[in-house]
């Protein structure tokens, strides 16, 4: 196992050395304060809040239920060689949340095992005796060093009811789960996450997919976060679908809002930094007040029919 550990460390290396030159040069940019840092203490637990810590990683107020989405809350991503040694790419935006405000969490959502998405860490920091995670196929085994309530498996459409309402259905997606080259059995998955007659849809990563319209089905969807970044080179849209098939299928699923996720964090790909919103708002057009989050810190509420952006 620490033969594979190593292996998989210097993989690590090698590439995020290859993509840092070539990608954009990360190892000489220097990590920036987000625009705000979240309070979710002052958040109300009658109403739905959202904030965004970054990259794939949200913060959500559901009525009283706290949810955080594939916490990535480190300097960097990638394997721990060593206790203080983790190797991988490095954050651009520092995380727009300070750990004080995580005492606990009551459910972590992990949709597939990429470094990005799943953070042994960032886990660490958040596991809790009360907590519950809901993952991917096949990967739960990642946590079983973990102090959390509950670990389970979402597969297809399956769900899950929580105790305090919650509840969680696995939505097919158009990505890979490969965390290594030979975990070719890794699973991946998208979410949607319902109480109180609230939807929210969390893709994690995906490439274009015209699999969305069905979601319909479940009723209307007030929230859906799509990922917008790293789709370039054009070979990366297999996996990572681009602004404009973002804002198609965000259509398709039928949804009011548009939170936008997965760009200005880590410099996984060749595309400029700021392309991605450029490309986004480019791609709503007239709609373009329906898009929400576009900085780092900054709060998402929705109040019935109506919602509040705190600046």
């Amino acid at each position: 196992m620490l033969f594979l550990w190593v292996v998989g460390g210097v993989f690590l290396v090698i590439g995020g050395i290859v993509l840092s030159y070539r990608y954009g040069k990360a190892s000489r940019i220097t990590m920036k304060k987000p625009a705000q840092y979240l309070q979710p203490q002052l958040w109300s637990d009658e109403e739905v809040t959202v904030g965004w810590i970054g990259h794939s990683t949200m913060y959500i107020n559901l009525f009283g239920t706290k949810i955080i989405t594939d916490p990535v809350l480190g300097k960097r991503v990638g394997e721990v060689l060593f206790p203080g040694l983790q190797v991988g790419f490095k954050r651009i935006v520092a995380p727009a949340i300070h750990l004080s405000e995580l005492d606990k969490v009551d459910l972590i959502l992990i949709s597939h095992g990429h470094f990005d998405h799943l953070d042994i860490p960032s886990l660490k920091k958040l596991a809790h005796a009360d907590t519950h995670v809901v993952t991917a196929p096949r990967i739960s085994h990642l946590l079983n060093r973990l102090w959390f309530n509950s670990v389970a498996e979402l597969d297809s459409e399956e769900s899950i009811q929580l105790e305090n309402g919650v509840k969680i259905t696995a939505v097919p997606v158009k990505h890979w789960g490969n965390r290594y080259p030979w975990n070719r059995d890794y699973g991946y998955t998208g979410f949607l996450i319902e109480k109180n007659g609230v939807r929210l849809f969390f893709p994690g990563d995906t490439a274009y997919t015209p699999d969305f319209l069905k979601l319909r089905r479940y009723g209307e969807i007030d929230i859906a976060f799509m990922p917008i970044g790293a789709y370039y080179p054009d070979s990366f849209q297999s996996a990572h679908c681009t602004p404009e098939q973002a804002w198609k299928m965000f259509l398709d699923t039928g949804a009011k809002w548009f939170i936008p996720m997965h760009w200005d964090t880590f410099l996984l790909s060749q595309e400029p930094i700021a392309e991605p919103l450029q490309r986004l708002l480019h791609a709503a057009g007239s709609e373009r007040e329906r898009i929400a989050l576009t900085e780092q810190g900054k709060t998402f509420q929705l109040v019935q029919e109506k919602v509040r952006v705190y600046t």
